[in-house]
């Protein structure tokens, strides 16, 4: 296997082990830097006994607990083995940042300067709004001020007036179109940037309002792919016949859909002899997280809720699944040395969600209450979370922008 060992690995290593309190760890790290130097050579020095030291030096780390060394070393693994590319590694530690402390007193200052004429503009759009409806409740407020917070996000400087900043309302809306525009055409690399750049700017405007599709302008590869993604397991988690498998093969390779938590999905499933995980999800600091899979409109009975005396509560279906991830968990817990060793995997403190059931199967119960019910049943456990199909899908729809008519 090609490994890479560069400047950048040793400077991010040299951060992990200055940051590192522990004696041991800086000692095994300095055992990294001291092969990847080699003996003086111009040339440094990686190969499988980089790996093995990295490897070494991070389940060091996991057994002295100093879990920001873990991560730090689990980063470094993986820029070593080439599954982090160096833009990304290089920005997610700093490692060419300028030095220059005046200049950071000067961007320190005006933001200082900024956030005040925030709070200040905060102060004065209220007064406005309480003169203009003296009426209005707090949750009227509150919906008002999130539409100013997605306005704000496209504000510019009108032509006449430089050094002035306008906010336009409406252009939210107009945004939300161009999205679905993009994730239904074609693709280019930074859509984010081309929405903005086309909502500020007029005779862009003047251009696609006239043109239904946008086609000469816009795409965006990465959210026509997750959005699309998205509606085929959407259309999966609606269909009364699917099979866990089904929903399983529409999650691959999806892991932002579960949040920006993750660095990814763990390739190998069967982590403990017997057991094999459905999504195995890889948090930032070397930590697992299980997502378990159960069917989403084919439940056993066709329940998700019943009616128990004056409530609604969770069918056996689910409490058979959170016992059956329970034990996963323990597995986990009793095999976390092996595991750490092998794969410097941090087990003892996974956690996991299982995805089970549909609002869809209760047309005559309102979708809150059976979110409630999931609410509350959550509240007492440590560390699983129930959710439904439709809850997970809705939560990622939001992140990309996308508003579903009603």
């Amino acid at each position: 296997m090609d490994t890479r060992s560069d400047w950048t690995l040793e400077l991010q290593l040299e951060g992990v082990m200055k940051a590192s309190a522990h004696a041991e760890v800086a000692q095994a790290i300095q055992a990294v830097l001291k092969h990847t130097s080699g003996d003086g050579r111009r040339k440094r020095r990686g190969g499988q006994e980089l790996i093995r030291l990295l490897t070494a030096a991070r389940r060091i780390a996991a057994d002295a607990e100093d879990w920001t060394a873990v991560a730090g070393l689990n980063s470094a693994l993986g820029y070593a083995e080439g599954r982090i590319q160096r833009p990304d590694f290089e920005a997610k530690y700093g490692l060419f940042r300028s030095r220059d402390t005046d200049k950071e007193a000067e961007r320190r200052q005006e933001i200082a300067l900024l956030s005040a004429l925030q709070y200040r503009g905060h102060a004065e759009r209220a007064r406005q709004f309480l003169s203009e409806r003296p009426e209005a409740s707090i949750a009227d407020f509150a919906e008002m001020c999130d539409g100013l917070a997605a306005e704000a996000a496209f504000l510019d400087e009108p032509p006449d007036r430089p050094g002035r900043y306008r906010i336009m309302r409406g252009r939210r809306e107009f945004a939300v179109w161009l999205h679905r525009v993009m994730a239904e055409r074609i693709d280019v690399e930074d859509p984010e940037a081309v929405v903005r750049g086309i909502v500020t700017s007029p005779a862009a405007l003047d251009v696609l309002t006239s043109d239904e599709h946008g086609e000469a302008l816009l795409a965006a590869r990465q959210l026509q792919q997750r959005s699309r993604g998205l509606a085929e397991l959407r259309r999966i988690a609606e269909d009364p016949a699917a099979l866990e498998k089904e929903l399983q093969e529409a999650l691959r390779g999806q892991s932002w859909i579960f949040g920006g938590a993750f660095d990814g999905e763990l390739e190998f499933r069967r982590l403990v002899e017997g057991d094999e995980l459905d999504i195995p999800l890889l948090r930032p600091d070397g930590t697992l997280h299980v997502v378990e899979l159960k069917r989403s409109m084919g439940l056993e009975r066709g329940h998700l809720v019943t009616h128990h005396r004056n409530a609604l509560v969770l069918v056996n279906e689910v409490h058979r699944a959170v016992s059956q991830v329970m034990n996963y968990l323990v597995g986990l817990d009793e095999h976390r040395a092996k595991i750490k060793e092998d794969l410097g995997i941090d087990t003892r403190r996974a956690s996991a969600t299982i995805l089970i059931g549909h609002p869809a199967l209760h047309p005559d119960i309102p979708e809150e209450e059976i979110n409630e019910v999931l609410r509350i049943f959550n509240s007492h456990l440590a560390r699983i979370e129930v959710r439904t199909y439709k809850d997970l899908i809705d939560s990622a729809e939001r992140s990309l922008g996308l508003i579903r008519p009603h």
